[in-house]
């Protein structure tokens, strides 16, 4: 693994700080086929990035690069060669937003080590290399980049029959804050950005789970406006969900027994078919 270096043995640029410009740069993108993505994708070329955008499904991907002028790279991160492909790519591009992700877990009885490397491979494996890759790479060259980890509030607070997702946004979400702390005096900056519950795209929408009366979402211009600030400000993580939300999170991380019982009462387990 390449030591990461100072940014005063690199000599950046004095303006630097931890934020990129969007109009101009190259932008990779991945899982840019699914809803939230190919948000962020419109976004991003509305301001001005160039773009690179990877995911599994040809057609989609090339639907979204006739109307972004995006380069498509079609690879499947459960592949070790294709993850080096994306990762290859990656490198030479000013901005990485590793979006790609799976939600759905499979009932307990029907769990297998096969659907278990599958959600680690692309929630928490691909992710944690192409972000190593990119930063080692970009503080070799002395060249500034940005990486924008997409993770979601259930890195923070469990919820029953998402035991998978759980375990690798918690995973993505530990190595984000980690990293941010790493790549501090580098020419490298990194952001979690966490979305709750977004409705039209992502996985609660994907999956139709129907949440209690009252529970606010977001939309999906509003997850493209996260990696927005992200990319431009360089904070070490951005919410997208209400307050609200974010406080019963911040409560199910310290408090998970209470996070359980009121799940409990509200029927969670009914509601997500766990």
């Amino acid at each position: 693994m390449v030591a990461l270096q100072p940014r005063r043995d690199l000599r950046i640029p004095p303006a630097y700080r931890d934020a990129m410009e969007i109009n101009g740069s190259t932008i990779l993108v991945t899982g840019a086929s699914g809803g939230l993505g190919n948000a962020m994708c419109r976004e991003l070329a509305e301001r001005g990035a160039n773009l690179v955008i990877t995911a599994r499904r040809r057609t989609l991907l090339e639907e979204l690069a006739a109307d972004t002028g995006a380069e498509v790279l079609v690879a499947d991160l459960t592949d070790r060669a294709d993850l080096r492909r994306i990762a290859d790519r990656a490198a030479s591009c000013d901005v990485l937003v590793a979006n790609a992700g799976v939600g759905q877990d499979p009932p307990l009885a029907e769990l297998t080590e096969e659907s278990i490397d599958f959600s680690i491979d692309v929630n928490l494996r691909a992710p944690i290399v192409l972000a190593h890759r990119f930063a080692t790479d970009h503080i070799a060259a002395g060249t500034p980049g940005h990486i924008v980890l997409i993770g979601s509030l259930a890195g923070m607070a469990a919820s029953p029959g998402t035991r998978m997702y759980n375990a690798t946004k918690f995973g993505l979400r530990g190595f984000a804050l980690s990293f941010c702390q790493e790549l501090e005096g580098t020419v490298v900056g990194c952001t979690h950005v966490a979305p709750g519950f977004i409705r039209d795209a992502g996985m609660f929408a994907n999956n139709d789970v129907e949440l209690p009366q009252g529970v606010r979402t977001k939309v999906p211009a509003d997850v493209a406006s996260g990696v927005v600030k992200a990319i431009t400000n360089g904070p070490t993580e951005v919410f997208v969900s209400p307050p609200e939300l974010r406080v019963a999170s911040t409560i199910g991380t310290v408090a998970p027994a209470l996070a359980a019982l009121v799940q409990r009462k509200l029927g969670v387990s009914e509601r997500t078919g766990s």
